[in-house]
Order: structure tokens, then sequence, then C-alpha cells
């Protein structure tokens, strides 16, 4: 630790303003070097070169969670490839358990990487770690304890990660920041671990005190119903901040906390803009909520991560659906903007544009990834795009300068309920190319097919279920039918938080998802305590929750034919999907399953392949397993697989002791490529694990 303390002060020594003399600064420069006794001249010879230009991933660092603003995930590194992926080794290990007052199972950080020191979260605590990138060492530590604060908080554990700030090439000074449970931005000395005093008030700023609603009712600052898993922005010196609620099938209140965006000056942490995703008098948008049901609804919130072009001065914000997910009868009108993919101003947060992709949202469909900012060539004309994947399996390609659709996007008719006091849209946007990814809706054609015997069970089952296309709407629930409607969706299908990647050389989208069923139904509640809506999410046969996806399945197998999980590869000049091939191994419970004794079972994927994301480097795309099974060597675990970006074939596998759970990265250090990935789950506790190649 002393070494590393006196390493990055040399940094700052050797970068000091300009009014200070070669002779000064180097004197100084000297009497670091004196007291750094293992590596110094190593060090100094290696890391000046690394400190004259902004972290990139050019460079073989990671300076953000998708890799860049973009969020395309991608590194140009190519000492790790096809031949050799096989080999790799764990260089180092880092287990979270001690980071907080209990363990944690459901580790889903991406751990950034800039000059040499690899920054992550972790633990119940949501603790904030530097490690050394090379060995793992735990350089410092820094947790904040909120009391009932957390304990309230709907956005537990330690989150998917952290923001980096440097203010210039020269890195004279480097931050970092991340969002406690609590809902506090914080801003650390990236040397030291300390809070920056001159940044908001000791390092701080309330995210629930500054949240100004005007005429809407403020948020208590401890109980109060906001919070986020993702992890802050930084571009051009702005931090910007989304907010996420409880996810429940049956809310409390449709009149929930209003989701908005938050901007802050990177330095002082000075309040600049707020955006409100539920549009009040006089906003944008605030026509679409009929009846003036803008006034007692909420959520909207962005609670994935957000994506910025700094040059075009645009931040995008992917949002989330309305308060009730399954039910809008309180809420009449498209709701703008949910579901919608909006274009703010990065220094005034006023709205440059906007796309709605469901109208008046009643499935879940919410915008649960970053949007991915690409640089496309159509018919020869080059285009700024933003590529944004989703839960239905299409990727919505968009002019991200002006919102048009780069390619036809078009209203069609839908199908129309019949649920007392609901509001339907006649239309939902179709995009026509790219063709959608993975399946969507339902039919008895979507059904397990391993053998006749089974594909009876199966229609047998769904004939007490409503089958339609996409956007069938969710029914009231009967137990002698329709229990429910079933699709290819939502949270069972497409591409969840993880998101996907691009690779800017070849201008392609890489992106995982899934196909399983899912189910829409409502009851009303049985208690008015549990909830003031008309409808929440539950089965006649059930009761209130999820319980009734538990009936999706025949004899212990899934209700759809595989594949499960996909990866896909879509070119993006030309909206076509290039290849795609099942992602993950075939789960045992499949492999094993006394009905499919005999039958040549080809790969079918995992069934949560949508939610495991994925780094692309130069030749490689690598993904882990969301899963445990019984690996090709005979161990329990789960398996971190390459496949070749030109044709999809797998090219290398190692051993994960866990499933992934969270997205990998990779980086350079000393001319070495590493990759790390997080994993955890079941009875396995949260571990960051670092790969590379033997010496």
């Amino acid at each position: 630790m002393i070494e590393f303390l006196w390493r990055q002060t040399l940094r700052r020594v050797l970068s000091l303003p300009d009014l200070m003399t070669n002779t000064v600064r180097c004197a100084l420069a000297a009497l670091v070097v004196a007291q750094v006794t293992i590596g110094a001249q190593v060090w100094l010879t290696a890391g000046l070169s690394a400190q004259t230009a902004m972290p990139s991933t050019d460079a073989g660092e990671w300076p953000s969670y998708g890799g860049d603003l973009a969020n395309t995930r991608y590194a140009p590194l190519d000492q790790i490839d096809a031949g050799n992926f096989n080999d790799l080794e764990v260089a180092w290990r880092f287990k979270t358990d001690n980071l907080g007052p209990g363990p944690e199972f459901k580790l889903e950080g991406t751990p950034l990487m800039v000059g040499d020191v690899l920054y992550a979260t972790g633990g119940t605590r949501r603790s904030v770690i530097a490690l050394d990138a090379d060995t793992g060492e735990l350089l410092w530590v820094h947790g904040e304890p909120e009391g009932e604060r957390a304990v309230a908080a709907p956005r537990l554990l330690s989150g998917r990660g952290l923001a980096y700030w440097t203010d210039g090439p020269q890195r004279r000074e480097e931050r970092i920041l991340y969002i406690t449970i609590g809902f506090q931005l914080v801003a650390l000395d990236a040397v030291t671990g300390q809070r920056v005093p001159d940044f908001g008030t000791d390092g701080r700023v309330d995210l629930k005190a500054a949240a100004t609603y005007g005429e809407r009712r403020a948020i208590d600052l401890v109980t109060g119903e906001i919070g986020t898993h993702a992890t802050p922005v930084v571009a051009g010196g702005v931090v910007v901040v989304g907010g996420a609620f409880r996810d429940a099938p049956a809310p409390r209140t449709h009149n929930n906390t209003k989701g908005l965006v938050q901007a802050f000056d990177i330095e002082t942490g000075d309040r600049l803009w707020t955006f409100n995703t539920v549009p009040g008098p006089g906003e944008h948008g605030h026509d679409t909520w009929l009846n003036d049901s803008w006034g007692v609804n909420g959520n909207n919130g962005v609670w994935t991560q957000i994506s910025v072009d700094e040059e075009l001065g645009l931040v995008y914000l992917p949002v989330e659906t309305p308060s009730g997910d399954y039910y809008g009868g309180h809420r009449p009108g498209d709701n703008l903007f949910g579901e919608s993919l909006v274009a703010v101003d990065l220094r005034t947060g006023e709205r440059r544009w906007h796309f709605q992709l469901v109208h008046h949202p009643i499935w879940g469909f919410d915008m649960a990834c970053a949007p991915i900012l690409v640089d496309i060539v159509v018919d020869g004309r080059p285009i700024k795009a933003v590529a944004q994947p989703g839960k239905q399996a299409f990727l919505y390609v968009l002019d991200r300068e002006t919102g048009e659709p780069v390619w036809p996007i078009e209203e069609r008719p839908v199908p129309q309920g019949d649920v007392p006091g609901e509001w339907y849209s006649p239309t939902q946007p179709f995009p026509t190319r790219p063709p959608a990814y993975d399946r969507q809706g339902s039919s008895i054609d979507d059904l397990i097919d391993f053998t006749p015997e089974l594909r009876a069970e199966a229609v047998e089952l769904v004939s007490r279920y409503r089958l339609g296309p996409m956007f069938t709407p969710p029914v009231v629930s009967r137990a002698d039918g329709p229990i429910a409607t079933l699709g290819l969706g939502a949270g069972s299908g497409g591409t969840n938080w993880p998101g996907g990647g691009f690779d800017p050389v070849t201008r392609t989208v890489y992106v995982p998802s899934q196909a399983n069923f899912y189910s829409w139904e409502l009851i009303t509640p049985p208690d008015p305590e549990l909830s003031d809506m008309r409808y929440v999410k539950g089965t006649a046969t059930r009761g209130v929750g999820h319980g009734g996806l538990r009936d999706l399945n025949v004899r212990g197998l899934p209700l759809a034919k595989p594949p499960y999980g996909r990866l896909s590869a879509i070119d993006v000049d030309e909206g076509t999907i290039l290849w795609q091939t099942p992602k993950g191994a075939t789960p045992d419970r499949i492999k094993n399953h006394r009905a499919l004794a005999g039958l040549d079972i080809p790969p079918t994927g995992e069934t949560c392949s949508g939610l495991v994301g994925l780094v692309v480097t130069a030749t490689l795309v690598v993904s882990g397993e969301c899963s445990v099974h019984v690996t090709e060597s005979g161990q329990r675990g789960a398996m971190l697989r390459a496949y070749d970006k030109a044709t999809g074939a797998e090219v290398g596998a190692v051993y994960l002791p866990a499933q992934q759970s969270g997205s990998p990265m990779t980086y350079l250090v000393d001319g070495r490529q590493y990759i790390v990935v997080a994993v955890g789950g079941g009875n396995y506790t949260g571990e960051y694990l670092a790969f590379r190649l033997p010496e």
C-alpha cells in the first residue's frame, strides 16, 4: 500500500502545473522515487507514457463500466485468442465476503482499470475497493455505513460498479464516484480512497435531498423509495445519475415516487439539472398522461446504464415502465417517457428527442440495458447511430443525433384486451430491420418438442392460457382459464440488464438473449393494505406474485422448445443477422432427464442467457455461463467461454467455480492481458476472478 501511494504521488508530481520549473519538478520526483524500494525504476519507465493520454481501452485500460461512454464493451486486445484461450490460468482472486455485515451471493459488478489499479464495488455494504491489477492485492477499501437508510433502500447489495474521472491527460487529479445503497453520490480520491472534501458536503451529495420536485412531493431521506444498482456516468465534467424503485409484482401504490435523472458538477457536486421522466405541466409529453394521471402515478425510472456522446453533447436515457408494470388503468394514455429512449443535452438536461419503444406499457418490457452508440455506414452514408437491445429481442437502431429510425419502424395494430378499466394502445412500433434476434409472442409451435408425448402434455397445459403474438395483453386470471397470457419475453425473454457489445471495426453488435415463457396475469389485491391498485400481478391458482411461472413446465422440463439461450451477431450496416449460436451448456436437468434418455439432444443453450454479459476483443466474444452444471472435466461449476467473432464457433472455455454474475472486462498490465469476471450465486459467495496466460 505504501509503495502504491508513492507511485500515485509520483504521477501527480510529474504532472504539476507548467509554472513549476522542470528542475523543481524533477527534484520532487527524485525524492519520491527514492522512497520506492520495489520495482520503482521499472514502474517509472513503463508508467510515464501511460499518463500522456486520457484512459481508454485502446491503451489497455478499462475506464468505464461498458469500457467507454458508448457502452460498446470493446477492447482491441489480441494477446488472448482462439489458440490459447484454453491455457488461461487464474492470476488472482478476490472474495468479497467481509465487505459488509454479511456475505453477498449476487455480485453483479464490472470493475474499472486505470493506471494499473482495478476499482470495483463489492459486498453487502456496497464497499469500494482498489486492487493492484497485476496481483489482486488490496490497496484500499471504502464503505459508507448508512443504518436504517440502507435497510429501507429498494436496491441492495453491491450494485454494478462505479465511475472514474480525471481532470485531463496528465491525470493531476483522479476520482472514483459511486452511488451508495442509501442513494448518496460519493466522490473518492482514487489514490487514497478517502472522500474528496470539496465535493458536495465532505465528499457526498444526498441524491434524495437533491431531488427537487417543485410541486411534487419530496423524498423522505430515510425511507424514500429510490436507489439504483447502476453506476453514475461522468462526461464533460458532468456526473449523471438515474434512479430505480422497488421491484414488486404488487406495488403498494400506483402513486409511487416519480422517476428523475439528476446531473452534478464533477468538481463541486453542485446540481446542474434535473430531467423528470414523468412530465409535469408545461413539460414535453405531459399530454400523454390522460385525465391528469401524471400526478397520481410514479416510477418511470432510469435503473440501468446511461450512455453519452460527448462530441454531440447528448446523454441517452433508457427509461423503464410507469408504476404498475402490468396494469395501466390508473394512467390512461401513451405515458411518456415510459419505455422510451430519451436524448437530453449533457449541459442543460433539455430533451432533444425521444423514441417510445412501447406505448402505454403493460408488459414489463422496460428498458433494461445500456444503449450502444455505434458509428455505421448504411447505403454508403455514415450515420452516428444508437442501438438499443431489449426484452422484446428487437435491436432498435436510431440516428443518435435526431432520433429518426435508421430503417423504418412501423406502427402496427396489436391485440386489444378486456381487463376492466384498462386503456390500450391500438398500435405498437415494430422495427423492419434488423429482424428479431430471438422468439417473440407464443404459439403451439413454440412448445417443447423433444417427443410427441411431451408436446401433447404441453399443448394440454397451455389450453388454459391465452396464446398470441407479442403485445397480446394481460388477462384477469381465472382458475378455469385463461390463467394468464403466455409469451416469450419480458422477465424471461430477450436481453436483460447486461446488454450487448459492439465491434467498431466490423460494425457488428453482439447480443445475448433467452427465450422462455413468461406469464401476464392480474388479480384484485386480496388485502387493500397490500396495494391501492385495482389489479396486481398474480394468478387465481397461486395468488399474488410471480408464482404462476412455476407451473410453466412439463415434467420439470422447460415449456418452450430450445434453443433457450442464444448469442447473436448483427451487422448494423445492413441490419441483418450474421450468425446465431446456442449460448452456454445444455442444463443438467435436461441432459439427465429420464424422459429424454437415449435421445440425441443438440446444444440447447441456457435458460438464463439474456442475464449474462460479454466483452468483445480483437478476435473474440467472451461470456460465461449463468448457471452451474457438471462441466466437461467432471467438476461442478460453470465455464467462461470464447466465441469466434466472425463465425460464432466456440473456440475455448475455462472453468469457473460458480456462475458468471457480473459482466467481464479486459485490460493490459506490463504487456500481459487479463480478463476479470465476477462470479457468485447459490451457496457460492461473490468473488472477482482474474485470468491471464502463463508466463
